[in-house]
């Protein structure tokens, strides 16, 4: 399966040609950065800011290394110098397609977590305020992708689940290869859940059989022990004869033994069991 890292990295080797879309990829890195600085764990995405700034003229810094210590280990980022000012005047309402997928693409960058569980795919994009949470939330709406929000500790995130919501946004920020992995990794989803659910239905029909031919069995001893199997139709005794001598086989392979239809071999099955039954 596609790791997370790896499909940040396909977005940050995408180059836009148009510098309107260079500008929006940097509004999108922006969004979820701490005013003026890009706090990012990629170097990937690092070099991306870097690469984005200068395009448009922003002066701009090389990343440096910064360490934030939390409650059980250090998280070793890397802090890219910004200057909001040049994307401000950008605006989503006034952007042609082009851009506002260069603009999703540097929001995934920057603010957005990736993974990937047993559970399924799960997309989580931390930004500052419920204001732009709910913005965010409209924006991919308006190009077909479903979003919700939730406040965790304090921080407003817009999470995506599920493999279609997931997909359309890789598909529309440019990561293919992402995007046909996670189709290839829900085909195989499918398919062991599908073998699963067979398995499981053959071993409950095992297990059936294997309970229905102890009942028939026994009741096949019970007969003869009093006398009564010599005396039943040539039928009845032919179904317990081949129930003994295959005491693991199912209704159609005792009914290709004996010729006749797998509903005549239950019928005559069952029969047993009853008269052995109404002696008890």
């Amino acid at each position: 399966m596609l790791l997370a890292g790896e499909v940040k990295g396909e977005l940050a080797r995408i180059h836009p040609a148009r510098g309107c879309c260079r500008r929006a990829e940097l509004a999108g890195l922006l969004l979820g950065a701490s005013g003026p600085r890009l706090r990012t764990l990629d170097h990937a995405t690092a070099r991306t800011a870097v690469h984005l700034a200068t395009s448009v003229g922003m002066r701009v810094s090389p990343p440096r290394p910064a360490v934030e210590r939390g409650s059980d280990r250090a998280r070793h980022h890397l802090l890219v110098e910004l200057d909001p000012s040049a994307v401000a005047d950008w605006r989503w309402e006034e952007a042609p397609s082009c851009d506002r997928r260069s603009f999703l693409r540097g929001v995934l960058l920057g603010a957005g977590s990736i993974s990937f569980s047993a559970s399924g795919p799960h997309v989580e994009i931390v930004v500052r305020g419920a204001e732009t949470a709910d913005r965010l939330r409209t924006w991919l709406a308006e190009v077909g992708v479903r979003a919700g929000v939730s406040v965790r500790r304090g921080r407003h995130v817009v999470y995506l689940k599920g493999h279609e919501e997931i997909a359309a946004l890789l598909r529309l920020v440019g990561a293919n290869r992402g995007v046909l992995e996670l189709e290839t990794h829900r085909v195989e989803r499918d398919v062991r859940s599908r073998l699963n659910r067979l398995l499981n239905a053959e071993e409950a029909n095992l297990e059936r059989t294997v309970r229905a031919a102890d009942r028939q069995l026994a009741a096949i001893a019970t007969l003869e022990a009093e006398g009564r199997l010599a005396t039943l139709g040539i039928g009845l005794r032919e179904a317990a004869a081949l129930r003994r001598r295959m005491p693991e086989a199912d209704l159609d392979t005792l009914s290709t033994a004996l010729g006749v239809s797998r509903s005549a071999i239950n019928h005559r099955l069952r029969r047993l069991v009853e008269l052995a039954r109404e002696e008890e």
